[in-house]
């Protein structure tokens, strides 16, 4: 499997996973748990670049 789309299955796993776990802890919308789970996607994104040579 390419690079490239193992990163964007970690990127999407990761906004989903969040999101929904923001949700099921009681973020007070749905707008709010998308916002963590954005915040999420940023990290991992960053961390995904800094990984790469």
């Amino acid at each position: 499997m390419p690079t490239v789309l193992i990163d964007l299955l970690i990127l999407v796993a990761t906004f989903a996973v969040v999101s929904a776990l923001a949700g099921l802890l009681g973020a007070a919308s749905l707008g709010t748990a998308l916002a963590f789970g954005t915040i999420a996607f940023a990290a991992v994104l960053v961390g995904l670049m800094l990984k790469r040579d």
